[in-house]
């Protein structure tokens, strides 16, 4: 009975041994260390040596299956997307640790081995479907985890078309006042390079003539992936060109933007009302005024203007000269209140 244990406990030793030293063909799910740390403590805590032999192979087939899926879906995937099959994979064996496998150890695990599949195949397909390529136009060049060696690289995604150049967009303002180019995709924050966004400008009514390299003067260069030009004039008008690239000059994504700037509308000018002419001496009328009864009326309220002046400045002097008596006279009734009282 002892020589059973020793033996057994051998084999136990080589059997884990073997798992920790054999390289297995590891697919996305199985390149994070916690799904291949379950794996591993499941399959020895089966109760003898054959059971362990037996889940080892099963584990082993399911690899298998788990590479050709991910083969099949571009052998690639990104941390997010391996953080959600983990996670989604990882409480479905819970539960299964959780079951009682009496009698139905090795069917319950090709079971749960199968369900991981299934977990990396839906992701897998949702990534490849919507986020290994994102972008329709331009040039993508990405960071990604090699589903076989489970080691990050570099992906390339061109854009749909085969050109960087993702379309020209008008832009129209006023005379005066601003503008906005932005030219950000959601997918510039994959790039895996850090490229700056160059912006360039060719002077001139945009979309009257063919324009090329030698037309256009650069404006900034600068991580921010829009510009605001404020205080439009009418000469800055024209067309104006943002690319993505990085300092090696490989253009990532292009965008045009034609700007047309409208001059302000003219102000409406007041016409100058001219008087009419005084009629004649011998065209006199009691409802028409002459212009010897227009001066006499200016000199009238010119002299009464005067006698007003004149009056209000004799009332003025009259009121400081009685207010100056009245001062004296009290300097006086002191004074001589001073003496009596001596």
């Amino acid at each position: 009975m002892d020589l059973y244990r020793r033996s057994g406990g051998k084999m136990l030793l080589i059997l884990a041994s073997l798992l920790c030293g054999v390289p297995v063909a590891k697919s996305c799910l199985q390149c994070d260390s916690t799904i291949r740390r379950i794996h591993e403590d499941f399959i020895l805590s089966a109760p003898t040596v054959q059971d362990q032999i037996e889940l080892q192979n099963i584990c082993d087939y399911a690899y298998v299956t788990y590479k050709e899926t991910s083969q099949v879906r571009q052998g690639v995937t990104d941390p997010t997307t391996l953080y959600r099959a983990k996670t989604e994979y990882q409480s479905e064996f819970d539960r299964f640790l959780e079951t009682d496998h009496s009698g139905s150890l090795t069917f319950d695990t090709i079971q749960i081995m199968e369900k991981g599949r299934k977990i990396l195949e839906k992701h897998l397909d949702a990534f490849i479907s919507d986020g290994l390529c994102p972008n329709t136009c331009g040039l993508l060049h990405r960071r990604v985890m090699d589903c076989i060696s489970c080691q990050y690289k570099m992906y390339i995604c061109p854009s749909l078309s085969g050109q960087q150049d993702c379309g020209v967009f008008p832009v129209e303002a006023e005379e005066g006042g601003q503008a906005v180019l932005n030219c950000f995709l959601p997918w510039h924050r994959l790039l895996l390079a850090k490229p700056e966004y160059y912006f360039s400008w060719a002077p001139g009514e945009p979309g009257t003539k063919k324009l090329d390299e030698n037309d256009f003067a650069t404006l900034v260069v600068t991580h921010d992936s829009f510009v605001v030009l404020n205080q439009l004039h009418l000469d800055e008008q024209g067309t104006y060109r943002c690319s993505l690239q990085d300092e090696k000059g490989t253009i990532y994504y292009r965008v045009t933007f034609l700007l047309s700037v409208a001059p302000l509308l003219s102000q409406t000018h007041r016409a100058v009302v001219t008087l009419p002419s005084l009629p004649h001496k011998d065209s006199y009328s009691p409802f028409q005024p002459t212009e010897d009864l227009l001066v006499a009326v200016i000199a009238m309220v010119t002299a009464l203007t005067l006698a007003a002046s004149v009056g209000l400045t004799l009332v003025l002097g009259m009121m400081m000269n009685r207010q100056q008596a009245v001062k004296e006279l009290r300097r006086r009734r002191v004074e001589k209140y001073a003496q009596n009282t001596v």
